[in-house]
């Protein structure tokens, strides 16, 4: 139980933090965290970056790519790196 709540902590302040701007994207994702599937909301979020072309920090990037190991899933921050600005 403790990791399911850090877990959805993490992706839940990822989240916050994203520069995702579509409601309906955050909505889904925060209903795939309320049923459980922390790895699907990580990959989504992280697919919808990428998808929609949103510049992220240095520092951000790093943070998804150690959620994405914590995970299990490294390769959902898979060609991330492009998106870093300044």
């Amino acid at each position: 139980m403790e990791r399911y709540l850090y877990l959805r902590n993490l992706i839940s302040e990822l989240l916050e933090e994203s520069p995702l701007v579509s409601e309906e994207v955050v909505a889904d994702i925060r209903h795939l965290l309320r049923v459980g599937e922390e790895g699907l909301a990580f990959d989504t979020m992280c697919s919808w970056i990428y998808e929609d072309s949103l510049p992220i920090t240095l520092a951000y990037y790093g943070r998804l790519v150690s959620a994405a190991q914590e995970l299990g899933i490294p390769r959902s921050t898979d060609k991330l790196d492009e998106l870093i600005v300044g």
